[in-house]
């Protein structure tokens, strides 16, 4: 399948190269505002391609993503000191706004991947702008709060992430909810599981992998400036799921009516993503503290989309 990245900085050069190791793709085409940027990734990358999956990657502009099954959104803009979160995002929309048209021209039965943070605010712009249906439009949303979720739980119980089944639900930022009640390990619920292999879970172990997962990404930006390899690794696992028709569960954004109680909105729980997008939804049974927390959690996006005029 031909991909397209739009914005070669850290996250889209990340994606870009964890699929050309990773497989997903039979083109990548990076198209940047910088053009020498792109150019430079696509050279940087396509030399790694010897050691993994045989792949062209390329640079170019709108009109070479003609074609494309995916095109990955990450372009966007920093905040400047002392602006606000809401002008943030109005700038950011704004870049859409070129961003999405000029893809649609050229690639119309494309599937847009919001990469740009405020990634879930993100994919509610990219939805409405494009007016594409809202399984066609999906954001990397909280599939890297899962892995972190995951790689914590396993490492506590000496166990492989991938035998880890939990996810994080909401927001992908801080009022994000890690779904505990029903995380399991292998089929077995982590809290018996613990118990089986003397690892306890208890009340401080959770909390401080609460926080593991839920400070990641300040931890990361204060050591480095920002993170990319992670995220570049989940966008590429989307892509993978899509290419191959995988039909694979993975904790995703997209816009969904009557969520907790909000009439629409962009969040994530597990979804069902294949080559057609996302085609369900799967809502996990939660406790009521967690319940609690998705609804305040959908709110919160809620309200900051309403006041960007969504």
């Amino acid at each position: 399948m031909k991909i397209g990245i739009v914005g070669a900085g850290m996250v889209g050069s990340a994606a870009g190269f964890a699929l050309t190791l990773g497989g997903g793709a039979t083109e990548i085409v990076l198209v940047d505002r910088n053009a020498a940027r792109a150019m430079a990734e696509a050279e940087d990358i396509s030399h790694a391609v010897p050691f993994g999956r045989p792949v062209l990657v390329r640079a170019g502009d709108y009109d070479d993503l003609a074609g494309a099954g995916v095109v990955i959104l990450a372009a966007g803009v920093s905040q400047k000191p002392g602006e606000t979160r809401l002008a943030l995002l109005e700038r950011n929309a704004a870049v859409f706004r070129a961003v999405v048209g000029e893809v649609l021209r050229v690639a119309p039965d494309t599937i847009l991947l919001v990469a740009t943070n405020p990634v879930d605010i993100m994919t509610h712009v990219a939805t409405r702008l494009s007016g594409l249906p809202p399984g066609r439009v999906i954001g990397s949303g909280t599939i890297l709060d899962t892995a972190r979720f995951r790689s914590l739980l396993g490492r506590h119980l000496g166990i492989a992430p991938q035998s880890v089944h939990a996810y994080v639900l909401g927001e992908h930022g801080d009022s994000e909810v890690l779904a505990w009640s029903n995380a399991r390990a292998g089929s077995v619920p982590i809290m018996a599981f613990a118990a089986q292999v003397a690892a306890a879970m208890t009340a401080a172990v959770r909390a401080e992998i609460d926080t593991g997962v839920r400070r990641a990404a300040y931890r990361i930006i204060e050591g480095k400036g920002a993170t990319w390899h992670g995220i570049g690794a989940g966008l590429a696992r989307i892509v993978r799921a899509i290419a191959a028709d995988e039909a694979a569960v993975l904790s995703v954004s997209t816009l969904t009516r009557d969520i907790a109680g909000q009439g629409e909105v962009a969040l994530s729980v597990p979804r069902v993503v294949g080559r057609r997008g996302v085609t369900a939804d799967l809502m996990p049974d939660l406790d009521a503290g967690e319940t609690a927390a998705l609804a305040a959690s959908a709110q919160l996006l809620a309200d900051t989309a309403r006041k960007l005029g969504l």
